[in-house]
């Protein structure tokens, strides 16, 4: 998923400089949109992998 949001943000960038600004609004609002589902997953697959290891620690 974060791929995809590089990838929206690089095209934003090429778009924004080639002054097709609606084109660089719209990749710029969906690579954002993804770079948050992307933090808010790893946050989640973070939080679970430490209480996994609680678990198998013991502690």
């Amino acid at each position: 998923m974060l791929k995809w949001a590089l990838i929206f943000a690089l095209i934003a960038l090429v778009a924004g400089a080639l002054g097709f600004g609606g084109i660089a609004g719209a990749a710029a609002g969906i690579a954002k949109i993804l770079f948050f589902i992307f933090l808010v997953v790893f946050v989640v697959f973070l939080v679970m992998g430490v209480m996994a290891g609680k678990k198998i620690t013991g502690g």
